[in-house]
């Protein structure tokens, strides 16, 4: 099942599943869940607040990085995102992009499938803060004892701003 799950969730991110209405009360959780791993984590660099939110058996998938467990996936972000003072790389989501569809067994909820698109910035000490590119991402973030979990990850399509 590990193997196939990361094609499993790429081919369903390509089809069109239904999603919930942007104003339900789980893409309104799910859009929270996203800002504790970009906003708090990647954006403010609070990896305590982040990590609180990975499982334990978390994969991250990146087109350009390869893949990275749990204890990878923090010490890249510690030393890539949030280790250069002088550089301040930060995430944006492109809210419209934002997708959130629910997965069921029986008619109950076990996990969230949410993907959407973002940009990246860039600002160095004394210049001004610019757009340096884009991805669009994937995930699966899964109910675990009543606490959501971001199980799988996936970071593609990065391209340079223009």
């Amino acid at each position: 099942m590990k193997n196939i799950l990361p094609t499993l969730l790429f081919l369903l991110s390509l089809t069109g599943f239904a999603q919930v209405e942007k104003t339900s009360a789980l893409h309104v959780q799910m859009k929270q869940l996203d800002s504790i791993v970009f906003e708090a984590g990647f954006n403010n660099c609070n990896l305590k607040a982040l990590e609180k939110v990975l499982a334990e058996d978390l994969e991250f998938y990146h087109d350009v990085g390869g893949v990275q467990n749990k204890t990878e996936f923090l010490e890249a972000m510690a030393q890539n995102i949030c280790g250069n003072p002088s550089v301040k790389i930060t995430r944006e989501l492109i809210p419209e992009s934002l997708q959130v569809f629910p997965l069921k067994s029986n008619d109950s909820l076990y996990g969230v499938f949410l993907r959407g698109e973002h940009e990246f910035y860039q600002q160095k000490t004394d210049e001004a803060r610019k757009k340096t590119g884009y991805a669009r991402f994937s995930s699966y973030w899964e109910l675990q004892k009543g606490v959501w979990k971001l199980k799988r990850a996936f970071s593609f399509d990065h391209k340079a701003a223009h």
